[in-house]
């Protein structure tokens, strides 16, 4: 058991991809079930500190490490994991099965690394099988959405290992530690996880791919990359002021595209924004309360956010459909899915005696203590908006509104399974707070029952609920209709193609006058050596061993001086 311990868990995920490769029906479920499980098994009897290293070019690379915080996001992916594996037992697509285990065994790994570059190589593996979830739903649309997706991943990457690099020259270091804004290179490191984190005017990837993804493949995708970025901010940034801002920003700007968006997995990406802020604000503001309600926020997050994507997910495989204009009345066929739901949406809205009320409170409570007032009311505000949106849209068009008439049933029972176990968990967390406290990376006095805030909140939701429906009742909440509604995506979807055909109108006939003297001069060079080195050349006739001896000497010096400078 000992050696076992002592192997990263991230291995028992490519070991079950590589024989959920060449094995088909149960005998494959039972691979994927097992991934997790196996991992778990491993972490269980890992203690804290440093298990495995590796150096290589004169950096040392640490590939499994373990501490209180990484140990929480590694129990939380291998959690993760577990449901959207038996959400998508049914499943009969190699590819995406595979896809899925690697995806979520980068994640794994990205959370016990030790070092920036160790991080490195699970952020480009996130990026590379998570886009075949995408692509997996076999849509034009989806084809398109990947790409897209793809660009932004890898633009990701690229700032990360930029800074990394940067920051390695500089200091001589690459460990996974706070670093802060003023070391070489974190600017570009921080880019570089805000993509993945969705800051505002970058988050475009995340409303524009996950609602194109299969049904079971967004369940994955929203479990495991925003995680690992905020996992990554938490660790390297703690406490940046500009992520308190940052993040205040992302609470509030998704709620009003939200509630004018008609497909309801959109709405439900734009919700993953909104309490991405939240953690993410709590991480600028810094300190241990402020902290341990951002990383158990995203623990939380997972679960009933998780469970709403999972609602939806079966939704559209029992229906075909996700648009709020085309669903409604789908409780009297899909009564459990429909429950489940509503567990989802209460979670979500901060409920007491749900799961978001213990840890979102945590953030808030910390903006007061810090006396960021302004930053609180904000905070106040998303939390309405999340209510109306998340909270009230999604399970009342999806499953309330007017009845369509369609025909569907409950969706397979592996499906109602991972959305109960998500659904018990956030019961349970909310009942009882320690669950989650005693995960927690730094020691936990706080208690959220206390009767200000429990009072503070139920009012809250109740006039914030009240406003909604006094809107749908007179009229004045946004229709639901078939429309495209324009985020920021429309700038990047406008802007590149036009400043390709910008650099291509200025830089091409430079181009072509470039690639003609570049052929004039191979020609001349061609001719040159084969005039002196050439077979009957004059160097050949002459002396060919001297000619060998002459340009090794020239190598060696070249690469003496690349070497040296």
């Amino acid at each position: 058991m000992t050696a076992l311990t002592e192997l990263p868990p991230f291995l028992a995920f490519v070991v079950a991809a590589l024989l959920a490769a060449v094995t088909r029906g149960r005998l494959r479920g039972a691979v994927m079930l097992a991934a997790p499980l196996a991992g778990a098994a491993m972490l269980w009897g890992a203690g804290d500190g440093i298990h495995l290293q590796h150096s290589i070019l004169s950096v040392t690379l640490t590939l499994y490490e373990v501490d209180p915080l990484a140990s929480l996001f590694g129990w939380l992916f291998h959690l993760g994991a577990f449901i959207g594996v038996l959400y998508a037992l049914h499943v009969r697509d190699t590819t995406q099965q595979v896809a899925a285990l690697l995806y979520a065994g980068s994640a794994v790994g990205a959370a016990f690394a030790g070092d920036l570059v160790t991080l490195f190589l699970f952020w480009e593996g996130l990026t590379l099988s998570s886009v075949f979830l995408i692509w997996a739903r076999r849509t034009p649309a989806a084809s398109a959405a990947a790409m897209r997706y793809l660009l932004l991943q890898v633009t990701s990457g690229l700032l990360l290992l930029a800074g990394l690099l940067v920051h390695l020259r500089a200091t001589g270091q690459a460990d996974f530690r706070p670093i802060g804004l003023d070391a070489p290179g974190a600017w570009l490191m921080f880019v570089g996880l805000g993509i993945k984190c969705g800051f505002p005017l970058l988050h475009t990837w995340l409303t524009d791919a996950y609602p194109e993804a299969t049904e079971t493949g967004t369940v994955f995708l929203c479990m495991f990359t925003t995680k690992v970025a905020i996992y990554a901010m938490a660790r390297t940034f703690p406490g940046a002021e500009p992520l308190v801002y940052i993040g205040t920003a992302m609470t509030c700007f998704p709620i009003f595209f939200a509630v004018i968006e008609n497909d309801l997995r959109k709405v439900l990406s734009y919700s993953m924004i909104n309490q991405l802020g939240f953690m993410v604000c709590g991480i600028g503001l810094g300190g241990t309360l402020a902290l341990n309600g951002a990383v158990g926020h995203a623990f939380n997050d997972v679960l009933f956010k998780g469970l709403l994507f999972m609602s939806m997910g079966a939704v559209l495989y029992v229906t075909g459909r996700t648009r709020a204009s085309d669903l409604g009345g789908l409780y009297k066929r899909m009564p459990t899915t429909a429950a489940l739901c509503i567990v989802g949406a209460l979670t979500i809205s901060a409920v007491p005696l749900f799961s978001a009320f213990v840890s979102k409170s945590m953030v808030m409570t910390a903006a007061l203590e810090q006396d960021r007032t302004v930053i609180w009311l904000f905070l106040l505000f998303a939390s309405v908006g999340v209510l109306e949106h998340a909270g009230i849209k999604i399970p009342f068009f999806a499953f309330f509104a007017h009845d369509q008439g369609l025909d569907a049933r409950e969706p397979p029972l592996n499906m109602r399974l991972a959305m109960l176990i998500a659904a018990v968990l956030s019961i349970a967390i909310g009942c009882w707070p320690t669950l989650l406290y005693r995960l927690l990376p730094y020691p936990v006095t706080y208690s959220p029952y206390d009767t200000t805030h429990v009072v503070a909140q139920l009012q809250l939701l109740t006039f914030g609920a009240l406003a909604v429906f006094w809107m749908m009742r007179t009229g004045r909440y946004p229709h639901e209709v078939r429309a495209i509604n324009l985020d920021f995506e429309w700038v990047w979807r406008r802007l590149m193609p036009a400043t390709a055909v910008y650099l291509q109108r200025v830089f091409g006939p430079i181009d072509a006058a470039g690639r003609r003297g570049a052929v004039t001069q191979a020609r001349r060079l061609e001719t040159f050596l084969e005039k002196h080195h050439g077979p009957g050349g004059t160097l050949g006739r002459t002396w060919p061993t001297g000619s060998m001896a002459l340009w090794v000497a020239v190598l060696l010096a070249v690469f003496t001086l690349a070497y040296y400078l």
